[in-house]
């Protein structure tokens, strides 16, 4: 693949065009890559030493008595962030399953029925949560439910 970049005071936000006959598989990995708002979240493990996670790294981030706990295989960190901001830098993986919880669905286990319509979402990592209602039907749209 070729590529130029044209740098000029009059581009004020990077723009990208791409001339091919089709879509290749390096094409589709450059729109993918460019399309990601996904950046690395930093975080406190203890009070004194702060992490950089990796998005993949990420099962779970829930609000935990006013505190934005994030949720790794082993380890759970601690964010000064809140939800919202969490969910705008972790991009399109993540899933919001209710007002405190946002869930990494490709950790996703298995999801079983819980009470007053809810639905148990159980991760790899052994984290689970309930999807509340108001998020269940873009959660069972996401499910091909």
């Amino acid at each position: 693949m070729k590529v130029s970049i044209e740098l000029s005071p009059e581009y004020s936000e990077p723009y990208a065009i791409i001339y091919a006959d089709k879509i290749t598989d390096s094409i589709q990995r450059t729109l993918d890559i460019f399309g990601s708002n996904e950046s690395p979240i930093t975080a406190l493990q203890n009070e004194n030493d702060i992490v950089i996670l990796q998005p993949k790294e990420i099962y779970m981030v829930r609000v935990e008595n006013k505190d934005t706990i994030i949720y790794g295989k082993e380890h759970r960190y601690r964010s000064r962030k809140r939800l919202y901001e969490m969910q705008q830098q972790l991009g399109a993986g993540f899933m919001q399953i209710s007002k405190s919880t946002l869930v990494n669905l490709s950790y996703m286990s298995n999801v079983e029925a819980g009470f007053s319509g809810t639905l148990l979402l159980k991760l790899k990592n052994g984290c689970n949560d309930y999807v509340s209602r108001k998020y269940l039907p873009e959660f069972k749209k996401y499910l091909g439910l």
